[in-house]
C-alpha cells in the first residue's frame, strides 16, 4: 500500500512539473487591431520576438491613412531616424531630393516666389514671416522638456490659449498672416482650434531640424510601399474585419469581429481614437479615457490630386515641391506625374475642409479649378481627372491626426502612452514628439510592442493620472498676466507699455475663443471668399530674425531580428453588447512616445513638414 502510495504522489508531481513546463514554453500571443503602420510595425516586432500575432483590419486594404501623391518626401535620418532604419531593413529605395523642393515656395495672387525670391520681390512680407518665426522659436525655447510642456504655471496657461489668439497679437501684415495660416491649418489644424502650448511644444522638438532635412530624399509609391513591406513579413492578417468588442480577463483578451471571436494573451489597439470610441470594452474605460475619446481635437484635412496633361504654369515659373497660397488653395505639392504630365495635390485643411463637407467631390474639384485657372487660363484645357480623400468625413478615423485643442494637453497628454491592463496603445496620436507623421507611427508601434512584452514579463505601469487640471489652471491664469518685460509680453511681440486692454487680451482663456476678427472679415464677402480668402491684418515692421544651434533629435531604436510564430486560431465568443458610439469631433490622438529623448533640442524648425502618418 505504501509503494502504491509513492507511486501514484509521483505521478502527481510529474503531472505537474510536466503543466508548469508547457506553459512557460507556450508561444505568447497577441492580437493587433489596426492596419496602419503603426499596427504593422507593433505586428512585426512581435512576431519578430516569437509571438504568435494576429493582424486585424476594418477596410479591405492595408496601410491607414495613405495620402494621393505618388511619392513621398521623407526626412534624412536627423528628422526621422526609426523610419530610415525600416527603409534600409526592406531595402526600399529613395531617390535624392532635387534642391529645389528642399525649401518650400509661395504662390501669391497667381504669382509663384521661392524663399530667396520673396525676400527681394516682397520684403515686408519676408520680413513679416522671419518675425513670426522668431517670435515662435522664442516660445518654442522656453520649453525645456518637450515631453514635459506644461512643466510650469506660465507655460500651462499657454494651453489655454489658441494659436490665433497668439498670432492677432504679432499684427503679421496681410499676406504674411494669410500665408502663416495656410501653413498651419495644413500641418495642423485651424489656428483658432490648436492649443499653443501643444503647436510650441512640436516647434521645440524641430528645432535644429531645417526644411532641408524634412525633405532629403523621395519615396517612389509613398508609405504604401512601407506598408506593403511590412505586410510581406506579416503570418496572419485579416482584412474587412472590424472589431466590435473586446473583453479582457485574468486569462487574456477576446477580440470579436461580427459572429467570429479571436483570443490572445494581449492586445494592441493601433486604431484612432474615433474607431476605438465604436467598440464596446469590457470591463470599460475609465472616466479620463472616455472623456479624451470624444474631446481630443483632430485637424480636418480632405486631399484631391489634380491631372494635368502638361504644367501649364512652367510658363511662369517651375513650381515643385511644397507651396503655400494666399489664395485659399491651402498647401499645394506639385510633383511629375509617373505617366508623364504633372499632378497637382492640395491639401484642403481645417475650416476649409469643414466648410466643404456640404459639397459633392466634383463640387469641390471644380471651386478649385476656377481658381487655377484664373491664374494660368491653360489649366482645363490641361485637366485630364481627379482623385479625391476625404479624412475628415471618415467615421474611422474623424480627421486626419490629432491636433490638440485648447486646454486638452492639460487633460489628456500622454494618456495613451500607458497600457490598460493587457491592452497597449498605438497610433500617431499616441506619440508626444512625433505625432502626426510616419516617424510618430512607427515609433509608437515599437514602443506597444515592447510594452506587451514588458507586459508578459510581469512589469507593472501606473495608471494615468489626470493632471491637476483646476489648480494648474488657476495658477496658469494668475501667470499669464504680463509684467513690464517679461515673459508673456516679449511671447507676443508687445511693448513694456501695453494698454490695460492688451494685458487682458493675454491672459488664457478657458476655451478656445471664436473666429477673429480677420477670419469674421472674410466671412462678409461671401461663402467662398471665405473659403478661398485671406485674413486681412494691418501691415507692421518686422523684427529681425535671430540665429539658432543646431542640435539633432535622438534616433530611436533599432528593431529587432524577425522570427515567425504560428497564426492565432479564433475561438467563437459570447456575443456583447454594442458599443455606443462617441460624439464626432476629434479622431486618433498624436503619438504618445515610447522613448524620451535624451537630446534636448536647442535650435529652430519652421514647422513640422514630416509626411503624415499612415
Amino acid at each position: 500500500m505504501a509503494a502504491a502510495w509513492v507511486r501514484l504522489c509521483a505521478l502527481v508531481l510529474i503531472g505537474v512539473s510536466s503543466g508548469a513546463a508547457l506553459a512557460k514554453d507556450k508561444t505568447p500571443s497577441a492580437i493587433v487591431v489596426g492596419g496602419g503602420l503603426a499596427g504593422l510595425t507593433a505586428a512585426y516586432e512581435l512576431q519578430n520576438k516569437g509571438w504568435q500575432v494576429t493582424l486585424l483590419e476594418a477596410k479591405p486594404g492595408m496601410g491607414g491613412r495613405s495620402g494621393l501623391a505618388t511619392s513621398e518626401w521623407i526626412g534624412n535620418t536627423k528628422a526621422q531616424p526609426v523610419l530610415n532604419q525600416y527603409l534600409d531593413r526592406f531595402k526600399l529605395e529613395t531617390l535624392p531630393a532635387p534642391e529645389f523642393v528642399r525649401t518650400p515656395g509661395y504662390l501669391i495672387d497667381g504669382e509663384y516666389f521661392s524663399a530667396s525670391d520673396l525676400a527681394t520681390k516682397q520684403p515686408a512680407t519676408a520680413e513679416a514671416l522671419k518675425r513670426y518665426e522668431k517670435t515662435l522659436d522664442d516660445l518654442a525655447r522656453s520649453i525645456d522638456d518637450p515631453m514635459n510642456p506644461q512643466a510650469t504655471s506660465t507655460l500651462f496657461a499657454l494651453d489655454q490659449i489658441n494659436v490665433s489668439t497668439w498670432l492677432d497679437k504679432l499684427q503679421l501684415p496681410a499676406t504674411a498672416r494669410q500665408l502663416v495660416n495656410q501653413q498651419i491649418r495644413t500641418r495642423y489644424d485651424e489656428p483658432s482650434r490648436l492649443s499653443l502650448l501643444y503647436f510650441a511644444q512640436q516647434n521645440r522638438v524641430y528645432r535644429g531640424v531645417s526644411d532641408r532635412d524634412l525633405r532629403a530624399a523621395r519615396l517612389p509609391g509613398g508609405s504604401p510601399v512601407l506598408a506593403q513591406a511590412f505586410v510581406k513579413q506579416l503570418k496572419t492578417i485579416k482584412t474587412s474585419s472590424p472589431v466590435t468588442a473586446i473583453v479582457q480577463d485574468k486569462d487574456g483578451v477576446t477580440v470579436k469581429v461580427g459572429s467570429v471571436g479571436y483570443q490572445a494573451d494581449y492586445l494592441v489597439m493601433a486604431v484612432p481614437l474615433r474607431a476605438l470610441a465604436r467598440i464596446q470594452m469590457t470591463p470599460g474605460l475609465d472616466g479620463q479615457h472616455l472623456a479624451a475619446l470624444k474631446g481630443t481635437n483632430y485637424g480636418w484635412r480632405d486631399q484631391l490630386m489634380l491631372k494635368f496633361k502638361k504644367p501649364v504654369w512652367e510658363s511662369r515659373a517651375r513650381m515643385s515641391g511644397e507651396i503655400y497660397s494666399n489664395a485659399g488653395l491651402g498647401m499645394l505639392w506639385i510633383e511629375p506625374a509617373l505617366k508623364g504630365g504633372a499632378n497637382v495635390v492640395i491639401n484642403l485643411s481645417g475650416d476649409n475642409a469643414r466648410l466643404l463637407q456640404a459639397f459633392g467631390d466634383k463640387q469641390m474639384v471644380d471651386q478649385v479649378l476656377i481658381r487655377l485657372h484664373a491664374f494660368y487660363p491653360q489649366a482645363r484645357g490641361s485637366f485630364t481627372g481627379y482623385e479625391v480623400k476625404r479624412y475628415s468625413t471618415d467615421a474611422g478615423t474623424g480627421g486626419a491626426y490629432l491636433a490638440y485643442g485648447p486646454g486638452q494637453i492639460s487633460k489628456y497628454w500622454r494618456l495613451w502612452e500607458r497600457p490598460v491592463q493587457r491592452i497597449t496603445f498605438a497610433g500617431e496620436h499616441t506619440d508626444a514628439l512625433y505625432p502626426g507623421t510616419l516617424e510618430g507611427a512607427l515609433r509608437s508601434g515599437q514602443r506597444a510592442a515592447s510594452q506587451v512584452q514588458d507586459l508578459l514579463a510581469g512589469k507593472s505601469f501606473d495608471p494615468a493620472k489626470a493632471a491637476p487640471v483646476a489648480a494648474a489652471a488657476a495658477a496658469g491664469a494668475a501667470a499669464a498676466k504680463p509684467s513690464k518685460g517679461g515673459f508673456f509680453s516679449n511671447m507676443f511681440g508687445g511693448s513694456d507699455d501695453k494698454s490695460e486692454k492688451g494685458d487682458k487680451a493675454d491672459q488664457a482663456p478657458a476655451k478656445a475663443e471664436p473666429k477673429k476678427d480677420d477670419e469674421a472679415r472674410q466671412d462678409k464677402p461671401g461663402f467662398f471668399s471665405r473659403l478661398f480668402g485671406g485674413a486681412d491684418k494691418p501691415e507692421v515692421k518686422a523684427a529681425p530674425i535671430a540665429k539658432a544651434e543646431e542640435v539633432a533629435p535622438a534616433p530611436a531604436p533599432a528593431p529587432a531580428p524577425q522570427a515567425a510564430p504560428a497564426p492565432v486560431a479564433p475561438a467563437p465568443v459570447a456575443k456583447p453588447a454594442p458599443a455606443k458610439p462617441a460624439a464626432t469631433k476629434a479622431t486618433p490622438a498624436k503619438h504618445a512616445p515610447a522613448h524620451k529623448p535624451t537630446h534636448k533640442p536647442t535650435q529652430t524648425k519652421k514647422a513640422n513638414t514630416q509626411a503624415k502618418a499612415g
